[in-house]
């Protein structure tokens, strides 16, 4: 039987046609293109991270990388490429220009998007692209191993392995180069990032005033994703956590409707040039509870903690258990367990959204100048609700910088 107030709460949160339309079709005429000063990465810079992988290589006695389409290959070649079952990768050499191997008849569209001197060598249809590959080897590798790149598909490593019958030199992993020279931003990495996060930031701001009772995330999203376009950013994800789904960190498949007293929780990204930002924020449509207001307050200080904890040579799982640490205090986890923090304090950032280190207990991968990482140390209450505050920041020669400037409180959220 509907009682009165069941008809109240019902009619609180039906979604009105004029906020379904605002949501699909949002006024615009605001907001401008603000990356027009974006300067992409220039030749000079790619010849310096080519010196940079060449010298890994001799230090560490590898002979070639071979380096699969993704964000690898347009990080040392300016060549971006998508991966299907026909194999486009570079392999990379102590000495002279690297050798990219792609289909013929992808051959000019390769060329048109080489942002570095390369050889191209190209295979038909009906040849085999790894023996293409195994005679690069060895025409051109010098000695020591061969290195693959990590998320290199294994078709194309086993593949590589029978082409040679009998390698020439044992296989490793190229993270040592790989790593070596992507972990380590330049200051025009780290500004394209900043011009990102600038954007993210902006649309958020937009899109915060814009939310309206009886909207469901997939509407909070479009009004984020077109401000991220109007401002010139790529959308790369919009999720949008409402009431209970806030408290399982990536959502659930139960739709929620934005409604007085809920937990909105916000994760969203978008690419400038390719560089990523990472941005949440949470906040509680209408009045939050005490308790709302109690945990948000705590993350707060818990981003604040894993900020201050990183400092250059400090083992990155440091930041991680710093955080833990203090909400255990608090009564929340221990470890890893909930009621409290499931998932690690941060992960690094740049061509890609999630990137090689995280801050998470064990890592003793040492935090450089130039390194980057999100910082997000959520809380989440199943049941309940979860509160996230997410901002990315780069470690400089006196510290971490951050990217955006943290939320000054629940009353500010954006």
């Amino acid at each position: 039987m509907l009682t009165r107030r069941t008809l109240i709460a019902a009619a609180a949160v039906a979604p009105s046609t004029a906020a379904i339309l605002r949501a699909a079709e949002p006024d615009l005429s605001g907001l401008r293109d603000i990356t027009g000063g974006a300067r992409p990465i220039d030749a000079a810079e790619r010849a310096r991270r080519l010196s940079r992988a060449q010298a890994l290589m001799k230090a560490n006695g590898i002979g070639a990388v071979l380096v699969e389409a993704g964000s690898s290959l347009l990080y040392f070649t300016g060549v971006r490429w998508g991966r299907s079952e026909r194999l486009t990768a570079a392999v990379l050499l102590p000495d002279g220009d690297p050798v990219i191997v792609t289909p013929f008849f992808e051959g000019p569209s390769v060329r048109e998007t080489l942002a570095i001197p390369a050889t191209v060598r190209t295979w038909q249809e009906d040849e085999d692209p790894l023996a293409l590959v195994a005679a690069v080897l060895r025409e051109r590798a010098g000695g020591g191993s061969i290195g693959i790149e990590e998320t290199t598909r294994f078709f194309v490593s086993d593949g590589l392995r029978r082409a040679l019958a009998v390698p020439m030199q044992p296989f490793v992993s190229a993270n040592v180069i790989v790593r070596g020279c992507r972990m380590i931003k330049s200051p025009a990495e780290i500004a394209l990032m900043k011009l990102a996060t600038d954007v993210t930031v902006a649309a958020y701001r937009w899109t915060h005033p814009r939310v309206e009772a009886g909207m469901t995330g997939a509407d909070v999203s479009a009004l984020m994703n077109a401000a991220t376009r109007a401002l010139g950013g790529s959308p790369e994800f919009a999720l949008v956590l409402i009431g209970e789904a806030s408290a399982y960190p990536h959502g659930s498949r139960q739709v929620h409707r934005v409604s007085p007293g809920q937990v909105v929780l916000m994760d969203c990204g978008c690419t400038v040039q390719g560089y990523q930002s990472d941005v949440s924020r949470t906040w509680v449509h209408d009045t939050p509870t005490p308790e709302q207001a109690r945990v948000w307050d705590q993350v707060a200080r818990g981003q604040q903690l894993a900020f201050r904890t990183a400092r250059l040579g400090t083992p990155a799982g440091n930041v991680d258990d710093a955080v833990r640490q203090y909400y255990a205090t608090l009564g929340y986890g221990p470890d890893y367990r909930l009621p409290g923090l499931s998932h690690r304090t941060g992960h690094g950032i740049g061509l890609d959204g999630h990137e090689p280190v995280n801050l998470v207990r064990s890592e003793t991968t040492r935090l450089a100048s130039g390194m980057c990482f999100s910082d997000e140390p959520g809380l989440y209450l199943p049941g309940k609700f979860g509160v996230r505050l997410e901002d990315c920041f780069h470690m400089t020669a006196t510290g971490p910088e951050w990217f955006s400037t943290p939320p000054a409180g629940l009353e500010r959220p954006v």
